[in-house]
């Protein structure tokens, strides 16, 4: 991840401005004094840095839940702060260039709002989760032009790799995703997909939950399948093929395809690697059916003026509210420096899959940052309990 380790942090007069970069507002934890937020604004996209004090110097990264998917801004961010506060740096892995030429103008890196309010569906879709290097999802999108390929990928090096060569090689029918693939799921209209590749998902052998193979997962995937499209697991971990051939077999009514080492047109570089040391591929296909009902969710994410104390807010500090299916809990407060403002960092949502992210409350105005949660039946009601906590 880009950082700079710097001598120690220095605050600037904020809001400022330098260049296409704006500095909002710095935001302090209330029990942890050695961490700060900087809010930016490059352009429209918004993020945190982050600043921790550590002995004898202090570090100033990106913010985990709120970076962007381009590397470039961040590395733009973490500079353009460096400069204007004449920080001294004592060392960096930040590259004070320009931004490749493929990733100038970007039309195939989508945020989750795009899938959640107006989901494409003029052409039959299919889904990859973990696309890796890419080389299966490129080769698949290249050679159906007909089709719309979804490919979900949390690792930023990976992404950017994706996007260069959707770039070069002037591939439309490619739309990337940066967002955990087992929310992404919940916002895909019912009985619209052709194909969900999940092949060699991380094994998570000692954090089980983490898996994306899941029932409750296996339940979004046979919503969103037309009638015969699959979902298509590969992997060479034999415990992770035992775990998901159990939670497969699970389900009440299921059709699945047992394949063992059998070829595929395009393999990743890690599948490569793996046959030359003669190591074992396990397939489990899912065959759906049966066409489902049409998704519908209602409810929304507004928030009602806020009546409690700023004392009230504060004591909110690591307060967890559970409910039957998730949880809400303000896992730090922050207080905006110099503006009658607050910050909430937040998980909220089910146990097994929750969302992280910010709650910024202005004034009388409150928003969630960067991005509005998912409209999830878990979310919603997480939501009203939160609009609940701020009200006192």
């Amino acid at each position: 991840m880009p950082h700079l380790h710097i001598n120690s942090f220095k605050k600037i007069d904020f809001p400022l401005h330098e260049g296409n970069v704006t500095f909002d507002f710095l935001a302090k934890n209330i029990k942890h004094t050695e961490e700060q937020l900087v809010s930016v604004n490059i352009e429209g996209t918004e993020f945190f840095l982050l600043s921790i004090e550590e002995e004898g110097r202090s570090l100033l990264k990106a913010d985990k839940l709120s970076r962007p998917s381009s590397t470039y801004l961040v590395h733009q961010a973490l500079l353009s702060y460096a400069k204007i506060s004449q920080m001294e740096i004592l060392s960096s892995n930040v590259v004070n260039g320009k931004q490749n030429m493929h990733l100038e103008s970007i039309t195939a890196l989508k945020d989750i709002e795009y899938f959640a309010t107006n989901f494409p569906t003029d052409k039959e879709v299919y889904i990859e989760v973990g696309f890796g290097s890419g080389r299966h999802i490129l080769h698949q999108a290249k050679n159906n032009p007909d089709i719309l390929f979804i490919g979900i990928e949390i690792h930023r090096p990976s992404i950017e790799q994706v996007l260069k060569q959707i770039s070069i090689q002037n591939i439309e029918n490619l739309l990337i995703l940066d967002y955990d693939a087992r929310l992404f799921l919940e916002q895909v209209p019912s009985n619209i997909v052709g194909k969900i590749y999940v092949h060699f998902p991380v094994p998570w052998d000692k954090k089980p939950h983490r898996r994306v193979i899941s029932k409750k997962f296996l339940d979004e995937a046979a919503r969103v399948l037309k009638v015969g499209g699959q979902l298509e697991l590969r992997t060479d971990s034999e415990n992770y093929y035992a775990f998901s051939y159990e939670t497969f077999i699970s389900r009440t009514k299921v059709k699945l395809q047992i394949n063992k080492n059998q070829d595929i047109a395009i393999v990743s570089k890690y599948e490569d690697r793996w046959r030359k040391m003669e190591k074992n591929i396990y397939d489990i296909t899912m065959i759906n059916d049966e066409e489902s009902e049409l998704l519908h969710v209602s409810d929304n994410f507004d928030f009602i003026e806020i009546s409690a104390t700023p004392q009230m807010l504060v004591e909110l500090n690591g307060v967890i509210k559970k409910f039957d299916d998730g949880f809400i809990h303000i896992e730090r407060v922050y207080n905006v420096e110099n503006k009658d403002a607050m910050v909430f960092r937040i998980s909220m949502g089910s146990f097994d899959r929750p969302e992280h992210l910010y709650v910024i409350i202005n004034g009388k105005q409150t928003r969630y940052f960067p991005k509005m949660p998912l409209k999830s039946s878990a979310n919603l009601a997480a939501h009203k309990i939160l609009n609940e906590m701020l009200h006192g």
